[in-house]
């Protein structure tokens, strides 16, 4: 496979019918504009050219920086975001062949859970505080306690919380909410100087058009919105009073699917667009993956991995379950609701074992910039793509990985426990474990982590999952796909071309915010590459081993929290 939180390995493009328009499209819609969507990843934006029939005509990617600091800090520099965009869009609208006439609409998405604090200019204070920064848990446990308290929150702050909301900050620190209060706490300067505190994509939207905004869907995970009228979501006062948040250091809010204006002058000089080009309101990589999956109707699952991890459906009513850290949050589609959850870390633990186990092998081999073309052709052409070994070797290890388990809580865990200092391992190592079992207990223990958040996202919507759609970095491995199968008990729908599913996603909203498509219009345009069934012969050894990976959390959390109880 390749890097599963960030490549893709087959070109993406349409085919041309008889009329000139791409096939896929709509019946009786002529299949004219262009999409400009935009992935901000942790690794790097991909950009992405997609057709009204959900081709991706064009793609390409950047790479950027990841600071981790050792008291649980996770930063980036948001002008290399920018930079690495206007590269990447440049280089899309070429291998596309795009005329920025043709371009109908810019949609951006990407990481979410993050705090950009700027100016009144938009330009940014300090580095961007990213949804894998934990600094914040302190202050966010103490803003959230009172008198009578239970798993840690005051009881009558949790109650209006989960009613108006559907969900709560989680004590781990990684909210937009702690962020603020560990910028108000640790940099007081900076904090009085911040005229807006945005999410990642509501800031590069920001940049697109001149305007401080966030969509009702963007917003959410601040936890200071009412979220019972999906169609009239606002702030609440006593929503920021209690999270200890200033109304005013927020962006104004707008609907779900609008359009917050269009592309600046010095932006579209910048990317080589249109002027005025309309720019959709941005959606967190949850929301974009819902709907680029195709799974779009309720109770309809899809699996994500790629730096992090995630299952999801929209679902037709408000919910929260404060002990496995599951809400569900206003959508990226008008007037729905979607399940949100997160492992902190799936993709990045292959990342990881690649730069350990494989260093020589995943080295850079040099240049800052790929495009699907030129990443298809180096996996083609370099027989010791690391990805792809890791692949082969899983892949022919046995099952069970001679019982050897992989945590994979590089970075602490969100779901279905919210505990920021649990970290991985591996458990049961002899003298006899090979490098091959090493790595395919990596892929297995991912799975593992899987299943466990399955089991509580099914109590969650009250139901099982029929199936899974598999999209991200990581569902281009088939091993992989049949392991979570194995592992999950559920069939698994690898989409076609699945580490662009954020990106169409983005570009089915934008259209949709035209009136280009219609949602039931989606499904039929991501098509399924492969379905991967359950092997029943291997359910008893992951179904015992599984049970031992619950233990390991169980048993050993208290060890985590006093070994990191600077965190």
């Amino acid at each position: 496979m390749n890097n599963p939180a960030s490549s893709d390995r087959r070109p993406a493009h349409g085919s041309v019918g008889a009329s000139g328009a791409l096939s896929g499209a709509p019946a009786g819609h002529r299949d004219d504009g262009r999409v400009v969507a935009i992935d901000l990843g942790t690794g790097g934006p991909k950009v992405g050219v997609v057709s009204e029939s959900g081709c991706v005509e064009g793609s390409a990617s950047e790479r950027v920086g990841l600071h981790l600091l050792a008291d649980g800090g996770a930063e980036q520099d948001p002008a290399e975001w920018w930079n690495a965009i206007t590269r990447a869009t440049r280089r899309a609208m070429e291998v596309s062949g795009t005329d920025p006439g043709d371009v109908v609409a810019v949609s951006c998405t990407g990481q979410w859970s993050g705090t950009v604090a700027v100016d009144g200019a938009g330009s940014p204070l300090r580095p961007a505080v990213i949804w894998m920064d934990s600094r914040g848990s302190k202050a966010m446990r103490r803003q959230s306690a009172g008198n009578v308290n239970v798993l840690g929150y005051d009881v009558r702050k949790v109650q209006r919380w989960i009613r108006l909301t559907g969900g709560a900050p989680g004590h781990s620190g990684k909210d937009p909410t702690a962020h603020i209060l560990w910028i108000r706490e640790a940099e007081p300067d900076v904090y009085r100087s911040t005229y807006k505190f945005l999410e990642p994509v509501d800031w590069v939207n920001q940049r697109l058009t001149g305007r401080f905004a966030a969509s009702f869907d963007s917003i959410a995970v601040h936890w200071v919105t009412d979220n019972r009228r999906i169609y009239g979501v606002d702030y609440d006062s006593g929503l920021l009073q209690m999270s200890g948040l200033e109304r005013a250091k927020l962006p104004d809010l707008v609907p779900t699917g609008a359009i917050v204006g269009g592309v600046s002058e010095q932006a579209a000089r910048d990317l080589g667009l249109v002027p005025g080009t309309p720019v959709c309101a941005a959606s967190g990589d949850l929301h974009s993956a819902a709907v680029g999956s195709g799974a779009v109707g309720d109770f309809e699952a899809h699996l994500y991995i790629g730096t992090s991890s995630w299952i999801s459906c929209h679902v037709p009513f408000k919910r929260t379950s404060v002990t496995s850290n599951i809400a569900s949050i206003p959508s990226a589609l008008p007037g729905r609701y979607v399940v949100a959850d997160e492992h902190e870390t799936a993709g990045a633990c292959l990342t990881f074992l690649a730069s350990t186990l494989f260093e020589s092998d995943a080295r850079d081999r040099g240049g800052g910039h790929s495009d699907e073309v030129d990443r298809r052709e180096a996996a083609e052409n370099d027989g010791s793509d690391v990805y792809r070994r890791m692949d082969a070797m899983a892949e022919r290890e046995e099952v069970g990985s001679g019982r050897l388990l992989f945590t994979p809580w590089l970075n602490g865990e969100r779901s279905p426990v919210d505990d920021h200092t649990v970290r991985a391992g591996f458990h049961n190592l002899s003298l006899a474990t090979t490098r091959s079992q090493m790595v395919r207990a990596t892929y297995e223990g991912v799975a593992f982590n899987s299943r466990w958040l399955l089991d509580a996202v099914e109590r969650f919507v009250k139901r099982p999952f029929s199936s899974l759609v598999f999209i991200g970095g990581g569902a281009n491995s088939e091993v992989w796909s049949q392991i979570h199968a194995d592992v999950t008990g559920r069939p698994i729908k690898q989409a076609a071309e699945p580490v662009l599913a954020n990106v169409r996603g983005a570009a089915f909203l934008a259209l949709l915010a035209l009136g280009r498509i219609r949602t039931e219009d989606i499904p039929a345009m991501v098509p399924v590459e492969s379905t991967f069934e359950p092997d029943a012969t291997n359910a008893g050894v992951y179904d015992e081993l599984f049970a031992e990976f619950v233990n390991l959390y169980k048993q050993n959390k208290k060890i985590y929290r006093r070994l990191n109880r600077s965190l």
